[in-house]
């Protein structure tokens, strides 16, 4: 990544940081006082202690004339003194990232919208699909359309084919927008922590085909969505965000799907929104989300 304090090295930087560590008593004070030995200004931060794990999260943004090599070189020597795990970045850069679709355009057509028209962080550099139905959308846009077929004879060579796009185009990020096929075990280990699905959510659940017609049936009263990271574990990864819409008996199947689908758009937008901006921790299955 291009250090950002080279392009106007009298400007300062607008930096933010997230990290993770045991809780322990000094962590705040030795972060913001390692940020002010280097000129930092604190523009916002955002912390907390998990009784539960024991571990302390933090998300700090800050303005400074140091360099990335500067920072680096000091927080690297910080997180050997507290046992922590940390992020630098460039507050607003946008993340490079991949979104994987199937044949339902909704997720795909609001994420390229946000990304050119509401300032959603992303670079979405390609669009990788299983079928051809939503190569237009992603023509329209100028974001280069992978299709990548998958059988259950091909899924191996199909996986690998992902991993070598998100290798070439130095993907950081891979959004499940719709995607209907289930990823691998060692494909969910090799990029843990940055593949982002969407599904919906019923009380009660229902699974298998036309869950929408399902909800119908049984006359449920809140249908949702889910924003959450792959695992091996089929939807139970760490959960980013939900979101719910209120319904009665009135409704159709078709307004069901219609409202789901808008559901589902909101939660995965504000999903990748937080995660591009370095606003979510894992916690093991947990995670802590700094809005």
């Amino acid at each position: 990544m291009t250090d950002a304090t080279t392009a106007n090295p009298h400007a300062p930087t607008h930096w933010v940081l997230s990290l993770s560590c045991p809780d322990r008593p000094g962590i705040v004070h030795a972060v913001a006082g390692l940020l002010a030995s280097h000129g930092g200004n604190i523009t916002e931060s955002q912390q907390f202690g998990d009784p539960l794990s024991g571990l302390f999260f933090m998300r700090v943004q800050v303005e400074s004339l140091a360099s990335r090599a500067e920072l680096d070189e000091a927080l690297g020597a910080l997180a050997e003194q507290f046992d922590m795990s940390w992020q630098l970045d460039v507050v607003g850069r946008r993340m490079r990232t991949l979104v994987m679709v199937s044949s339902a355009a909704h997720c795909l057509h609001d994420l390229l919208f946000r990304q050119q028209s509401e300032g959603l962080p992303l670079d979405i550099v390609a669009v990788v699909s299983n079928h051809t139905a939503l190569a237009g959308v992603a023509e329209f846009y100028g974001i280069d359309f992978h299709h990548v077929p998958v059988t259950r004879d091909t899924k191996s060579a199909a996986e690998a084919r992902l991993l070598a796009l998100v290798d070439e185009l130095d993907v950081e990020l891979v959004v499940l927008a719709r995607y209907m096929q289930i990823l691998s075990d060692d494909l969910c280990r090799t990029l843990t922590g940055k593949v982002i699905n969407i599904h919906h959510s019923f009380l009660p659940s229902f699974k298998g085909a036309r869950p929408y017609a399902q909800a119908h049936d049984r006359g449920v009263k809140l249908i949702g969505a889910t924003a959450h990271y792959v695992t091996g574990d089929l939807d139970e990864g760490p959960i980013i965000e939900q979101d719910v819409e209120r319904v009665d008996h009135s409704r159709k199947v078709e307004d069901l799907v219609a409202l789901g689908q808008d559901v589902e758009r909101r939660a995965l937008a504000r999903a990748v929104r937080w995660h591009a901006e370095h606003r979510v921790l894992l916690d093991g299955r947990r995670t802590i989300v700094f809005r």
